[in-house]
């Protein structure tokens, strides 16, 4: 067979289950979607890379599969680059397939088209790894490791690179990939899960801390904490794998001194699939969280184990299995404080303001109307309220850019490619500011007919740095910024557009928002904020 190493990379894609690429066509991108037509692999365009990672991030975490971008050399790398951090930050499988000159072209710096000294220097900060694939013959061992770190290791962007000579090189002597083999997750030593297991039996007060990378944990962390009686912490991107009515489900935000009183009084406590990042942990940076008791800590990444609080057993291990091993391992306890434990921390939502008490009551009409959609958020002050104490449906139900790398504009491409991923409804949460960074992605999530809802807070700026300033004594400065009309623009990409008088209009439009062909747009102001925040408190 007669193909390019472009080719051959749609071929070696498909055979490792790649049903979707994100990506925008260019000079020097066009012979890798010469096999793109007839490959089944559906290709999403959207309007700028960044918007390409944003809807790839949103992709895996919602298919829990590698989100696949195609990039241009140059200006696409440095746009995609903004996308990979935040990817990087949250411990999301990101594939970014990109070109880059010729042989001979690459950093002599004669000026040619699209030329970027080094991109892998670029992107050194931002992905696991990056690779020059110089040969055709590269390329598959190449993805084979790609594919290792996404199945096997903590899973980050992986940035592969074809100069334009090597994508039009002939590869019809490679042989057709078949089945791949796939890398298997590391189960937890037996001798260190046996000990783990034994504090764990013999404590009187454990507390479970979970975090992102336990969602797929979810069945087995529930099976546990009942097991223990322990209350589990949830942090942001763990959000769910207790539903909201479980008695031992704690989705109070660490930093909140209720939660961290009830980390405190743990004799032990065991961290699985948690960064330990100040974000969940400390995030008004005070310095007020420690862990007095034994600390057991489970992770797939052997040096995230060791950064933050000292453990006094260390796992390197899935979470999922480390879960399902420790279940088979311990003593179960009888029902005891747990509950009490649980809801005295839960109690602390009590000490949140007014503000923040009644934007957790609207994500939470929204969850209660929606019981099994996606909520993906954007950096704003429903999204900042949220990650305090929003209890998720189910697990991996809400996740947002505010954690870790903290962009702005994720909400609306992220949920694009989280409703790319199958057939469960999709809510973004955004604010105007935030949909300024990616307003032409409203005309490819109407290209691309999803049916999502965008829940847009307009407030004429951006409100939660400008209430952040006012709180440091700072004159608001640059948040106050000129809003254009939102709605005619989204009209104008073909998007239906709601305006909600009152909160009871939201169930109704919501369920027509998903139901729909194309996406809506619910536009709201600071009156629907209010007529929340003066709801009865819980």
């Amino acid at each position: 067979m007669d193909i390019s190493t472009g080719v051959y990379l749609t071929h070696l894609l498909r055979a490792y289950g790649v049903d979707t690429v994100f990506g925008i066509p260019g000079v020097h991108t066009v012979e890798l979607y010469r096999g793109l037509a007839g490959s089944g692999i559906r290709h999403v365009t959207p309007r700028h890379e960044q918007g390409a990672g944003f809807m790839a991030d949103g992709y895996a975490r919602a298919s829990r599969k590698p989100g696949v971008c195609f990039i241009i050399s140059g200006p696409g790398m440095t746009n995609i680059a903004t996308a990979m951090g935040q990817a990087f930050g949250d411990s999301v499988p990101m594939l970014v397939i990109s070109t880059v000159n010729a042989h001979g072209r690459m950093g002599s710096g004669e000026g040619w088209l699209h030329e970027l000294p080094n991109q892998q220097a670029l992107v050194a900060g931002v992905s696991a790894f990056s690779r020059t694939i110089h040969r055709p013959e590269e390329l598959a061992p190449a993805l084979a490791q790609a594919f290792a770190v996404f199945d096997g290791a903590r899973p980050r962007p992986v940035h592969l690179e074809l100069p334009i000579d090597v994508m039009l090189a002939p590869a019809g002597h490679l042989p057709m990939p078949g089945r791949m083999a796939r890398v298997s997750r590391p189960a937890p030593a037996a001798g260190v899960l046996q000990q783990a297991a034994a504090a764990l039996s013999a404590a009187r007060a454990p507390v479970i801390l979970a975090g992102g990378g336990a969602v797929a944990a979810a069945a087995a962390l529930r099976d546990l904490a009942e097991a223990l009686d322990a209350p589990l912490v949830m942090t942001t991107n763990a959000r769910g794998i207790l539903p909201p009515d479980h008695p031992l489900g704690v989705s109070l935000s660490p930093s909140m001194a209720a939660t961290r009183a009830l980390i405190a009084s743990a004799d032990v406590v065991l961290g699985i699939g948690t960064e330990m990042g100040p974000t969940d942990y400390d995030f008004y940076e005070d310095g007020g969280f420690a862990i007095p008791g034994t600390f057991i800590r489970a992770d797939i990444d052997a040096a995230q184990i060791l950064r933050g609080p000292a453990p006094d057993l260390a796992l390197t291990a899935d979470a999922r299995l480390t879960a399902e091993a420790l279940l088979s391992a311990i003593s179960p306890r009888k029902a005891g404080d747990g509950a009490a434990r649980a809801a005295t921390a839960k109690a602390g939502r009590c000490d949140l303001p007014a503000s923040t008490e009644g934007d957790l009551r609207l994500l939470e009409l929204i969850r209660d109307t929606l019981p099994d959609a996606l909520i993906v958020g954007d950096s704003t002050q429903l999204v900042y309220a949220g990650n305090t104490a929003f209890a998720a449906a189910q697990p991996g139900g809400y996740f947002n850019s505010a954690t870790g790398f903290g962009t702005l504009g994720y909400g609306l491409p992220a949920a694009v490619g989280a409703r790319l991923a199958g057939d469960r409804p999709v809510v973004a949460l955004s604010g105007d500011g935030g949909l300024q960074f990616v307003l032409g992605e409203l005309a490819s999530a109407a290209e691309a007919g999803v049916p999502l809802v965008l829940m847009l807070h307009d407030n004429k700026g951006y409100g939660e740095i400008k209430s952040y300033m006012q709180a440091k004594n700072i004159p608001p400065l640059g948040v106050d910024i000129l809003t254009p009309d939102l709605a005619a623009i989204a009209i104008a990409c073909g998007w239906r557009v709601e305006r909600p008088a009152t909160l009871s209009d939201l169930p109704a439009m919501l369920r027509r928002g998903v139901a729909g062909t194309g996406p809506t747009m619910i536009l709201f102001g600071d009156d629907l904020r209010a007529e929340a925040q003066s709801g009865p408190g819980r």
